[in-house]
């Protein structure tokens, strides 16, 4: 049984197989056999993705109610103040759905990131800045929404983190497995399998 971590490229789907789109797959990273996405980053994002071949994980990382807290790095157009900040935080009304309580904070200095291929868009006359969001859920394309709501669309969008388990030096297209201590640090002291 194995748990691996992948830095997923943009431009690449969170699935195996193809959907029509332009979009690459998972199928060509070389990722072991029977290996199954943790939940899912859309073809738009990049950053931190979880895969195994252990049943009931997915519940586990995903159910709200056990709180495995995920962060994201997002460039944004233009500086949002602390009021947009604050909104992120305290929860907005998107879709119907109220989002849960979260964290948000500008990045000063801004990550050093490698440039995206293809780049962001960029505007000579709108400044961007890049902020970090905490999220105990997962709705589907939530952070965009969120920052769209509160005035600052979405460049770009990374996640960097699963509970304490930290994307770090990854390269963009590599994958590997976790350790027993890793683990932990994505699902608590309860998750590391017997082996």
């Amino acid at each position: 049984m194995s748990l691996i971590a992948l830095h997923k490229p943009y431009g690449v789907l969170s699935q195996f197989t193809p959907d029509g789109s332009p979009n690459r797959t998972l199928a060509e990273f070389g990722l072991p056999s029977g290996v199954y996405p943790l939940g899912r980053l859309d073809a738009d994002s990049e950053g931190l993705l979880l895969l195994s071949d252990e049943p009931g994980l997915n519940h586990r990382l995903l159910d709200p109610e056990a709180g495995h807290r995920r962060t994201y790095w997002v460039q944004v157009e233009r500086v949002p103040e602390a009021g947009a900040l604050r909104a992120l935080e305290t929860g907005l009304l998107i879709q119907g759905h109220r989002t849960l309580p979260a964290r948000a904070w500008r990045l000063d200095p801004p990550p050093d990131m490698p440039a995206r291929q293809p780049p962001i868009r960029f505007r000579k006359s709108v400044p961007d800045c890049w902020i970090a969001i905490e999220l105990g859920e997962g709705k589907n394309r939530q952070v965009r929404r969120m920052t769209a709501a509160v005035g600052h669309p979405t460049l770009r969008l990374v996640r960097v983190r699963i509970g304490t388990f930290d994307l770090g030096a990854l390269p963009a297209g590599r994958w590997r497995e976790l350790t027993s201590d890793e683990r932990r640090q994505v699902f608590g002291q309860g998750a590391v399998s017997r082996r």
